[in-house]
């Protein structure tokens, strides 16, 4: 996706001011001999609103730009002295402004102090403007004015427009005016994920997990119509599978991502990756400089990271999907040898990721998500006969059927990771499994026995 024009939220965001607002209200309550109000109650407003509903409320200072003065001046001296710049954010802004991209201050915070704020980190010479929203009339971030009047000043198409925020409520708002939203997570000002992530586009645990090549590859998701497109994802697994399959299941793809240690697996099998991305920890030296050789693209991570390998190769297969406006359908390879935990997470991860086909493929085995929500059956075929089959219920409420087996089902309920699928044996060519709730992980082993 573009990225024309970046607005950054300051507090909570560029520097580590939460804990310093969460006190300063407090202080000037305290200062003035009154009960505190909760940060709740406050936080979406203006400082000048905030500073009215503390003198009205709690009838403290003289006048309501009394006590405006009085905070500010505390808030300054709060820049200059207490509050650090959060980790990774300068290089951030610097990768930004080595590619051109122009950056603008959107917060609550009065302008002056969010100068002396950006002067204290030397951060002011990334950015073309500092808005406030009381420089729109006082509607704080409940309300899109303060974007809206940054992207003016950016002079950039809101289309492609990067609004960067920690908070809930100015995720939301940005969100609905239409930007394209990073919510910034950290693990100490008491945000809630669940509260953050529904309205972001990109959401990360700190600025180490952005790049511009991380945005550049993310695509909204679209109206999706006609055939899958199917992706490759190859994995960096510690017990590989053969080049000869990594090569048959890359001819039939339209897409190839290989996740970090999956370059060893790529080079070996003769297949060029689309993208090349994770944290290139567990990829030989020698396979990472081929895959950056030839892949279109890189998309790196730092190591310490919250999401896995997989969980961002699968990302980058959803952005190409809905650049083609396609549906996705995925294979993973290279994935499950080696560590049983690994193993049953990339089942979860393929079980929910809401594809219209998912399934893992390795030289002892397919894997296929049979779901009422996307692919509901699977046709085994001639080739499956005599061969063991499973079924593991991955969502409550699973109910399938099993044709052409030893022991036929019909309309059966499963429980959630129970064994009462497992070890079937294929009897037919025309042998299919179906799900009519919930999903199910359904495998077909290529060697014998169960």
């Amino acid at each position: 996706m573009d990225v024309a024009g970046a607005i950054f939220d300051c507090d909570g965001t560029l520097v580590d001011s939460m804990g310093m607002w969460a006190r300063v209200w407090d202080w000037l309550c305290e200062r003035h001999g009154a009960e505190p109000v909760p940060l709740a109650e406050i936080e979406s407003l203006s400082f000048r609103d905030t500073c009215a509903l503390l003198h009205e409320r709690r009838s403290i200072g003289g006048s309501v730009d009394e006590l405006y003065e009085e905070a500010c001046a505390h808030v300054r001296e709060s820049y200059r002295t207490e509050v650090a710049l959060m980790p990774g954010a300068r290089e951030f802004l610097e990768e930004l402004s080595r590619a051109g991209v122009p950056m603008v201050i959107a917060s609550s915070t009065p302008v002056r102090e969010l100068r002396c704020c950006l002067e204290a980190h030397g951060l002011a010479g990334y950015f073309r403007d500092v808005v406030s929203t009381e420089d729109v009339g006082g509607r704080d971030k409940e309300f899109p004015d303060v974007y809206l009047e940054a992207l003016r000043r950016l002079g950039t198409p809101l289309e492609g427009t990067w609004v960067f925020e920690d908070a809930p409520f100015g995720a939301r708002t940005s969100r609905r005016a239409g930007f394209a939203v990073v919510g910034l997570m950290n693990d100490h000002d008491g945000r809630r994920e669940e509260d953050v992530r529904p309205h972001c586009d990109v959401f990360v645990h700190g600025f180490a997990e952005l790049s511009l090549a991380l945005l550049r590859d993310y695509e909204r998701p679209a109206t999706v119509t006609g055939a899958p497109m199917r992706a490759l994802l190859v994995a960096g697994s510690p017990e590989p599978s053969s080049p000869a399959l990594v090569a048959s299941l890359a001819a039939e793809a339209d897409y190839v991502v290989c996740a970090d240690g999956g370059a060893d697996a790529c080079r070996a099998a003769g297949v060029a990756p689309d993208v090349f991305c994770g944290d290139f920890d567990s990829a030989t030296g020698e396979a990472a400089a081929w895959a950056r050789s030839v892949a279109r693209s890189c998309v790196p991570f730092p190591s310490e990271k919250y999401a896995t390998d997989l969980a961002l190769a699968l990302d980058c297969a959803r952005h190409e999907a809905a650049r083609r406006g396609s549906p996705l359908s995925v294979t993973l390879t290279c994935a499950s040898g080696g560590r049983p935990d690994h193993a049953l997470a990339v089942v979860g991860q393929l079980a929910g990721a809401g594809c219209a086909g998912a399934r893992i493929v390795e030289d002892g085995y397919e894997m296929r998500v049979v779901s009422a929500a996307g692919e509901r059956e699977w046709r085994l075929g001639p080739g499956a006969v005599g061969r063991t089959f499973s079924a593991i219920a991955v969502a409550p409420g699973t109910r399938v059927d099993e044709r052409g087996m030893r022991w036929e089902l019909e309309d059966k309920p499963m429980d959630l990771l129970g064994d009462l699928g497992v070890s079937n044996v294929v009897t037919s060519a025309s042998a299919c499994v179906a799900c009519r709730a919930g999903a199910v992980a359904c495998f077909l082993l290529r060697g014998e026995g169960a």
